[in-house]
């Protein structure tokens, strides 16, 4: 039978198709049209006077660039190595090098050399650092992904069992669960990532997890609208500012900071640090993700304690 003539929206309604285009096509197309270096962390490395002359010549470009001085070319690459910036200007007697790290971020990679290239009198040779192949660049497709896998998990999380412990539980085992298969994915078999497998695992588990709970927890709580909610924040917000494709530097102000906030974020940037930094920088994400799930157990613990039921399985009589 056809739903009553008065319970149908009216035909204005349809103006809410060109709304929802235009605000998704603006989460998601802004930040990539706007990329530029903002305060983005670069070294400099030499003696005073020529590293003060390249300092200058990159201060032309105001609010660009983030620059740390250091002794010398082998400071400039622990630093490189440790995550405390994207690359290095490196000036010696025999010449200037530009040091990159392209498993950072391709895209500042290149832009330091097309700065190089802009401020330097004569070409400098580049030098990477910490290297990544083409393929590697895949990295920021398994962002979305890893969105959908933690949504899905929090979704069955809340609806295949009851009770706080239950719960939490198939959270868990489903997040794990869902993290190795990933890894065995985009690292054994695309070999999109470095580095120790089972670090990768748990940050691709740590990731959905802080995804899922929130989802199970909300779900929990406020029923159906709660997994609406979670999962347009997730993908609407998270995934578009989470930096991965660039870096968050690049991103507009204040999504690139914010963006790391947010599990697709801080999870994407964790697995960098693991993949091919041995974990230089990775202690302010963890701490992220633990939230995210501190969060949505927490969730789920007072919809346990209300008795409410909003997300409990179905019973069948």
């Amino acid at each position: 039978m056809n739903a009553s003539p008065r319970h149908r929206p009216p035909p204005a309604a349809i103006l809410l198709v060109p709304l929802v285009v235009a605000v998704v096509l603006a989460l998601f197309a802004w930040p990539s049209a706007r990329l530029e270096p903002r305060d983005l962390p670069i070294g400099v490395a030499g003696a005073p006077a020529a590293a003060a002359a390249v300092e200058q010549r990159l201060a032309q470009r105001p609010g660009a660039f983030d620059i740390k001085r250091y002794r010398d070319d082998p400071a400039a690459r622990s630093a490189i190595e440790d995550r405390e910036v994207y690359g290095a200007f490196v000036v010696t007697p025999a010449g200037g090098k530009v040091l990159t790290a392209s498993a950072a971020s391709p895209l500042v990679a290149q832009l330091l050399t097309q700065a190089a290239a802009e401020t330097a009198a004569e070409p400098l040779p580049v030098e990477d650092v910490v290297a990544s192949s083409p393929r590697r660049t895949a990295l920021a497709s398994s962002v979305l992904p890893l969105v959908i896998a933690g949504i899905l998990t929090g979704v069955a999380g809340s609806l295949l069992a009851s009770g706080f412990a239950g719960r939490a539980a198939l959270v868990g085992a489903g997040s794990i669960l869902a993290g190795l298969v990933a890894t065995a994915i985009v690292q054994s078999w695309l070999d999109v990532l470095e580095g120790d497998w089972w670090a990768n695992a748990a940050v691709l588990s740590l990731t959905i997890a802080a995804i899922a709970a929130v989802v199970a927890g909300l779900n929990a709580l406020i029923g159906r609208a709660g997994i609406l909610i979670a999962a347009l924040t997730m993908v609407l917000v998270g995934n578009p500012f989470s930096g991965v494709a660039a870096a968050p530097e690049l991103l507009p102000r204040p999504v690139g900071g914010r963006g790391q906030l947010f599990p697709p974020g801080a999870g994407g940037s964790l697995l960098r640090d693991t993949a091919y930094f041995d974990g230089a920088g990775a202690g302010g994400h963890v701490v992220v993700l633990a939230v995210w799930v501190i969060a949505g157990l927490v969730l789920l613990l007072v919809a346990a304690r209300r008795g409410g039921h909003a997300g409990a399985p179905a019973v069948v009589s």
